[in-house]
């Protein structure tokens, strides 16, 4: 278990570097990316949790994600023993790598004013208050995310010819990167306007922690009012969707 937390640790720090350093590439002054736009967002976060797959999905799974974890282990492809342990590994994961985009910005937050964009490198928020509209944009963002995830498990690809046919399972490993990738790529720009798709409790939380407890330079609140919305919605959007999987799956839609 020691072996797969710790590369839960790094799988997830390596997609908060990523995701939540190309939002402070775009938002912070004088950074060379300023102002680079959603669609950079978007595509960066993809690339951010395709990197973390192909890093830990040899040795965990790469969940990176509290949501997935759970759904998998509702779903019975993963121990609930495990559930736990790989949760706590996935927040203490987000925090360093929250920890490395502070460090690599660090002169950058000293330049911008403004705290809330400080607090936009770290964590959500929404673009605009509506607390029903904000938890439903995540619950049907992880809906659909944790869907996906849970209908590739376990699904083999054959590759040879009628001689020699080599199996290679795509699951969250190496393979399976390149499909969640574009599934949050499609969900941040269809869907993430709104709250900026955490889809991920411990994405959001273990950096609003960061920002609460560090001192970084001119920060404003962490915006805890609102903290219950990236956990609660993910966690909901995830039982919808595994109940929602395993439903079909009784009905025969996915076959195993």
């Amino acid at each position: 278990m020691l072996t797969a937390c710790i590369a839960e640790v790094i799988g997830t720090m390596l997609l908060i570097i990523l995701g939540n350093g190309v939002v402070a590439g775009i938002v912070l002054n004088k950074t060379k990316a300023h102002n680079g736009g959603w669609i950079v967002i978007t595509f960066a976060w993809g690339l951010a949790v395709f990197i973390g797959v192909l890093v830990a999905g040899p040795i965990s799974g790469a969940h990176m994600n509290p949501a997935v974890t759970l759904a998998l282990a509702l779903a019975g492809k993963f121990s609930l023993a495990w559930v736990l342990p790989f949760i706590i590994s996935q927040i203490i994961g987000a925090m360093l790598g929250q920890l490395l985009v502070w460090i690599m910005y660090y002169p950058h937050y000293s330049a911008t004013d403004n705290p809330e964009l400080k607090l936009a490198t770290c964590c959500t928020s929404p673009a605009i208050k509506h607390l029903p509209a904000n938890f439903a944009s995540e619950v049907i963002g992880t809906f659909i995310l944790v869907l996906a995830v849970l209908t590739m498990h376990g699904v083999v690809v054959q590759v040879g010819n009628n001689n020699i046919i080599k199996a290679y399972p795509i699951d969250m490993g190496a393979l399976g990167g390149i499909p969640v990738a574009f599934v949050v790529v499609a969900i941040g720009m269809s869907l993430g306007g709104t709250t900026g798709y955490a889809i991920n409790p411990a994405r959001d939380f273990g950096p609003r922690l960061f920002h609460a407890i560090m001192p970084i330079q001119g920060k404003g609140p962490s915006q805890w009012s609102y903290a219950w919305i990236p956990v609660v919605g993910p966690v909901c959007g995830s039982v919808i969707a595994t109940a929602f999987y395993l439903l079909l799956k009784v009905e025969g839609v996915f076959l195993e």
